[in-house]
């Protein structure tokens, strides 16, 4: 396989919008992943020989809690281990934001059948004896 680059905070609207598309996110406008992207903490790109293959993003205050929005990986390039780079470097990041003697959150939500992937990473599952389950609701204008 050929090697992965990472590039940090660079992303056009287009590729945005065109990785969301092929991996099957709902769509978004252009005035929304203009946004998303000006508003995000950190952005992290997967690239093999010029191709993007993969994006993840972080939102959140970056003091207390951060959450990974989007981690995506082309449908041609998964299960090469670029998910793993990907989440892998947004820890990092997230390390890197919190003080001594403090600690982050560090949050996601993730597609039934994913959940594997994520505790290999660390990331515990809810509802358990301690948290209750994740909650979400959808604002809509006409």
């Amino acid at each position: 396989m050929t090697t992965v680059t990472l590039i940090s905070n660079h992303m056009g609207i287009d590729t945005y919008l065109e990785l969301r598309k092929a991996v099957g996110f709902k769509p978004l406008s252009r005035t929304q992943a203009k946004k998303a992207l000006e508003h995000s903490l950190y952005i992290v790109c997967a690239y093999m020989d010029a191709q993007i293959v993969g994006m993840g993003r972080l939102v959140g205050d970056g003091a207390v809690i951060c959450y990974i929005q989007d981690l995506m990986i082309h449908p041609d390039f998964q299960h090469y281990g670029i998910g793993s780079v990907l989440i892998e470097d947004l820890i990092r990041y997230v390390e890197g934001l919190c003080e001594e003697g403090t600690e982050i959150m560090l949050d996601l939500m993730c597609a039934v059948g994913r959940e594997p992937f994520y505790q290999k990473h660390g990331f515990i599952s809810r509802p358990n004896e301690n948290l209750g389950p994740g909650m979400i609701r959808y604002i809509r204008k006409e």
